[in-house]
């Protein structure tokens, strides 16, 4: 086998990688950033003095570990780091690196592609102040700056509590945490979320903390949209006594936990089923990651599980390539791997519960509500698409029409939504209105780099 390629440098790719160094092999390592780790152990860029022991908490071990093993292997494999992989076919990769095209062919291909925020609409979403969590994080991490000066974490996601500790140690006002999943959820999940200890445990710490420093958290509040004309002023909710309360603010971090970047898995032939404790659909994979000939997919780009998940699907994902070339491991190595991933996967199905996707609010959203950023599609126009004459109850012909999905995103951000308002308009199971199909490029490229490629 000569060219094997794994895309994503978080803790799946990483730990793909050590298997196939410690095998013999020298894989290629595309990272779309610049620095190593993915979203939750992303390694600040090294011209910012960040306390990353104290940022990271408890989880300072594990963020060390990570980078230490990834030092070990620059020298033993080819690492191409700031290379976005925006499209595949026929095993070759196209790439976009310094605005330069590029195409990597190769033999097996390991995805590590990591997730995406998961955002559900809500009016003023789109002012300038909005930002997700996960991108709140990134500009911290990345940047050393903060969203803004008052914040207020808003959505349903363990991320909020983490998020915003880290802002608060880094001197930002917090103004209030508002999730909007009751605490009874919470209590109802707890038998999957005992499924990792440590983890629930860490999560109360954080939650714990907030409280001890004095920043109000309201659980199972309605949000009814963030204020500003310019810029973010202020976020509404209902509380859960029906109470109308104005958090002022200026700025916010918002979002719904996590999904799968599925889109490359698509590209290069993986298929996809309906998972209804989600409400996503994911790809099909075996118990190691096998997703079709010579693709392997691992980590939170297959299904959340989280960073100890994605390790040992990493390493699941590299010894399942292995076999696959008549190098077969030992079920000793691959059992304790196995159980790893399916204990860890059971916890997040429990997050799933404790921290729920608002199909309440896609259901309650206004007509003017902006769905789709990138084309300006309101809510409207898609409810009114669906129900005309012969309107269309499938996403993609809803895409057609209304062009919700076609702007820069590819659907990344206002996909599950429009899921979720074509199903409701119609009253039909959210598995009925299917999904968008991707297409190449996943993620945006400019013309003058795509114009390079050879014919």
């Amino acid at each position: 086998m000569h060219n094997v390629v794994i895309v994503g440098g978080g803790p799946a790719g990483i730990r793909a990688a050590s298997i196939l160094v410690e095998a013999g092999l020298k894989p290629i390592l595309v990272n779309e950033t610049k620095q190593a780790g993915g979203q939750g152990y992303r390694a600040p860029a090294k011209s910012l003095a960040l306390d990353i022991k104290a940022l990271m908490g408890s989880e300072a071990g594990k963020y060390q570990r990570l980078h230490t093993l990834f030092a070990s292997l620059q020298e033993r494999i080819d690492y191409r780091p700031g290379t976005l992989v925006w499209g595949t076919h026929e095993k070759v990769l196209h790439t976009l690196c310094d605005g330069v095209a590029g195409t990597i062919p190769y033999d097996a291909l390991i995805l590590a592609t990591g997730a995406t925020d998961r955002i559900m609409p809500l009016p003023g979403w789109t002012l300038p102040g909005v930002f997700t969590l996960g991108g709140a994080q990134v500009i911290l991490k990345d940047q050393g700056c903060l969203i803004g000066n008052r914040v207020v974490f808003l959505g349903s996601s363990p991320l909020l509590f983490l998020a915003a500790l880290q802002y608060h140690k880094s001197g930002a006002s917090v103004a209030a945490v508002v999730d909007t999943t009751p605490l009874s959820a919470k209590r109802a999940a707890i038998r999957d979320l005992a499924a990792s200890p440590r983890t629930l445990a860490r999560g109360m710490l954080y939650r714990t903390a907030l409280h001890m420093a004095g920043i109000p958290i309201i659980d199972g509040a309605a949000p009814l949209g963030i204020d500003g004309t310019d810029h973010v002023e202020g976020v509404r909710i209902k509380d859960r006594r029906g109470r109308e309360r104005f958090i002022a603010c200026d700025a916010v971090a918002y979002g719904y936990g996590l999904k799968p970047e599925t889109q490359l898995a698509e590209l290069a032939g993986a298929r996809f089923q309906f998972d209804p404790d989600f409400r996503l659909w994911l790809p099909e994979t075996d118990a190691d990651g096998r997703a079709g000939a010579d693709l392997y997919l691992a980590g939170d780009g297959a299904a959340i599980g989280g960073a100890d998940a994605a390790e040992a699907s990493g390493a699941l994902a590299a010894y399942a390539l292995l076999a696959d070339t008549g190098r077969p491991q030992p079920e000793s190595a691959l059992a304790p791997l196995r159980k790893e991933i399916e204990r860890l996967r059971r916890f997040q199905r429990g997050l799933a519960k404790a921290f729920a996707w608002p199909v309440e609010q896609a259901a309650a959203l206004s007509d003017e509500t902006i769905v789709c950023r990138c084309e300006a599609v309101t809510v409207g126009e898609i409810r009114a698409a669906v129900r005309a004459p012969l309107g269309p109850r499938e996403v993609n012909r809803v895409k057609a029409v209304t062009r919700c999905g076609m702007g820069r995103c590819q659907g990344r951000f206002c996909g599950p939504a429009l899921q979720e308002i074509v199903a409701g308009t119609c009253n039909a199971p959210i598995a009925q209105a299917g999904r968008l199909r991707v297409q190449a490029p996943v993620k945006p490229i400019p013309l003058h780099a795509a114009a390079e490629l050879e014919p």
